[in-house]
This record gives structure tokens, sequence and C-alpha cells, in this order.
């Protein structure tokens, strides 16, 4: 560990906070949303306190500050250039998307996904009124790769390709050559690509995810709403250097009211960007940690679950198929039989189901409870699945 004052192993009660993950189930260990359950770096939080000692939070407007914060993130981290012009704010990712999505597109088109991948990615496209087209991930020997074939055809029906890199849920980092393939496709069939990259900074300690290179057909969507645990404070920036489609972005989130700036977000983004690099440092080697401790623990106490090797998040991909049991029904059981609150696969697309989702963004306090109750809950479902059979 770099630095003693970072205290990742600290318990923070989050029940009766109106929080998402822990007060809106009534479960006994949620490792399902994706936020973490760490404090955020000391400089934010006095980031915050700073601004809430002013007495009026009225109407924000979003400083340059908070845009040089991206800049320079971007730069330093990634070696990846933008500049102001080709910037709009957004109040998060998802925000963002259904409004490129709105005037990008017409009602009745076809918008690609690569599944499995984030459940709300169909949920912004059905809601729409456009149509879902799935390239699915292929999944060999415990990895996953691109179909390019299969997606090439899929772009010669598609308006618009929706992409995560990072991916969630698979935690794999794309690499440039496959950007670049997608890029040429993309470009081929005159396919807008929107690349969602808000688990960017989430790696393994020395791996670096590779930015989809800003090429005109191209848009990303940034936040460090992760990486520094502000989901909260929903705060995005989206980024593109093809002007018209900025501008025709910036109308359509204008109109969606979704352009306007948490009075405590520039606060937060900035001390996040600007004075929190030790402090991600330190929070991905704890990550990468834990999932040395879940790979470990399956193989020894529940080899039945394997481990899907990832670069980035701290979500991971549990293969479940040797369980002979739809997600959706294992997800469930582990609910009702251990209080654990995993995703159920399914939820990530159909090729998913023979998967769980588990957040390890915890105190290796939690994650060791949680490994225990999976046990335990494959345990019991086996006894059951054999009474029944008997």
């Amino acid at each position: 560990m770099k630095n003693t004052e970072y205290d990742f192993n600290n318990l923070i009660d989050r029940r009766g906070t109106d929080c998402l993950k822990w007060d809106f189930f009534d479960d006994d260990l949620p490792m399902w949303v994706a936020d973490m359950d760490f404090m955020v770096a000391h400089s934010i939080r006095e980031a915050i306190l700073k601004r809430a000692d002013h007495p009026v939070y009225g109407y924000t407007v979003v400083p340059d500050e908070l845009f040089d914060a991206y800049i320079n993130w971007w730069d330093r981290q990634y070696d990846f250039k933008m500049s102001r012009e080709d910037m709009a704010y957004s109040i998060g990712v998802m925000p963002s998307i259904s409004s490129m999505i709105r005037c990008l597109s017409d009602e009745g088109d076809e918008i690609l996904i690569q599944t499995p991948v984030y459940h709300v990615f169909f949920h912004v496209i059905e809601d729409n009124n456009r149509k879902v087209l799935e390239n699915k991930l292929i999944y060999e020997n415990g990895e996953y790769k691109i179909d390019f074939d299969d997606l090439d055809d899929k772009l010669s029906k598609s308006k618009m390709m929706i992409l995560c890199n990072p991916h969630n849920p698979i935690g794999k980092i794309w690499s440039r050559e496959e950007l670049i393939r997608i890029d040429e496709l993309c470009k081929k069939h005159d396919v807008i690509l929107i690349s969602d990259e808000i688990h960017c900074d989430l790696t393994n300690p020395g791996v670096k995810y590779n930015p989809f290179d800003a090429s005109d057909n191209v848009i990303t969507c940034m936040s460090p709403s992760k990486s520094f645990n502000i989901a909260g404070f929903q705060s995005s920036v989206v980024h593109s250097k093809n002007k018209e489609l900025l501008d025709k972005i910036r109308n359509q989130m204008h109109i969606d009211n979704s352009d306007s700036c948490n009075v405590f977000a520039a606060s937060a983004v900035i001390a996040a960007y600007s004075q929190c690099e030790e402090w991600l440092s330190e929070l991905n080697e704890v990550i990468y940690e834990n999932k040395q401790t879940v790979r470990q623990f399956l193989e020894n106490e529940l080899p039945v679950v394997k481990l899907v090797e990832s670069d980035a998040t701290y979500l991971l991909w549990l293969d479940c198929s040797a369980l002979n049991t739809p997600s959706k029904m294992l997800s469930e059981f582990l609910r009702e039989n251990q209080g654990l609150f995993l995703s159920a696969g399914v939820d990530f697309g159909e090729n998913g189901d023979d998967f769980l989702r588990m957040n390890i963004a915890c105190p290796k306090e939690l994650l060791n409870v949680g490994l225990l109750k999976l046990k335990a809950g494959v345990i019991a479902l086996n006894n059951l699945t054999y009474c029944l059979k008997i």
C-alpha cells in the first residue's frame, strides 16, 4: 500500500441513508449495483464541505475548471487530447446516451450493442422506441472476443452502436486493434458510435485502458463517478470532435433538462481529477487484491463456479454454467437462502444466463462474508436439487 491514510478496510454502515444498494431491498449483503462501499478520498470530502460551508445553494453554472480537470486528467493518464470546444456537460452517461438516441436516430431504428452488456443499454434503446440489435460476444476457454463477421453484418442494418469500454460486465479492455476494426466498420456502414468509458480508470495495477480515438463518427461519454465513488452527484461529460453532432447533442440535452450542474458536483469532480490520483492508484490495488481473494476462494472452496479473468472494473463475472440453473433462479435463491444479492447474468443479455455479476468494491471483511454466503447458497441449492431428483 502506498499511503496508510487511505482506509479501505473500514466498514461503513450505509443503511438509513436512502442508499439504493443497502436500503432499497432488504438483503443482508447486496453485491449488485455498481457503487463502492469505500469512503471517498479526503480531498473530495473536504471540497464538498468547503462548498457546503457557503450558506446558499442556488442554481449553478458549470465552471471552466471542471472542463480543465477532465482535459488535464485524460492528457496525463492516457495521452488523450481534448479541447473545451469538443465537450458538453451532462448529469450522467445514461441521460446523455438517451438524448443522443433521440437526436441522432429515428423511432424504429436499430441500435447495436455487444452482449452480455450493461442492462440499461437495453432499456434506454427500447424506452426510446428503437430496436436492440445484438452483436453477441464469443465466449471460449474462459475468455470473450468480438465476432467481427457478425458485427460487420449487423452494422449494415444499424443506425448507431453503443460500445462499452472497458466492458461491463466482463471487465475486458478492448485492444487498440479491436477498436480500430470497430471504427473502420462503423465508418464503412455510416454508423454513429457512442463509447461509454465510465469504468476507464478502474484497471488492474500497471494496466491502462485504450480510449476510443476521436474520429468524426465517435462520441465518448466520460465521468469520474465510478472511479471516485461519487455517482450521487450526477456529473459527466460528452466528447466529440464532430461539431455538427455535438451541437445536436447539446441542443437535445438542453431540451431534456439534463445539462444542468448539481451545486456540489463541480467541486467533487475538480477535486477528484486534480488531487486524488494516489487514492485511485491504491484503490485499484485493493480491488485487484479482492480479485485474487475471489479467485483463490473459488479454486479452493467452490471450483464449480469459475471466475472470468478481467482487466478492469470492480465487477466480477462468475461462470456458473456447471450449476445448470438459470441465472435469475440462482440469484433469487441466493437472496432467499443467504441474503446475498448478486446480479443475474440474463439481465445483461440471454447469452449471460450462465453467469452472475458480483461487485467486489468493498472491505475485505465484507467480501469474505459474501464468498462464504455464495458457497453456502450453492451447497444448499445442490442439496435441494438432489432431494428434488430423488
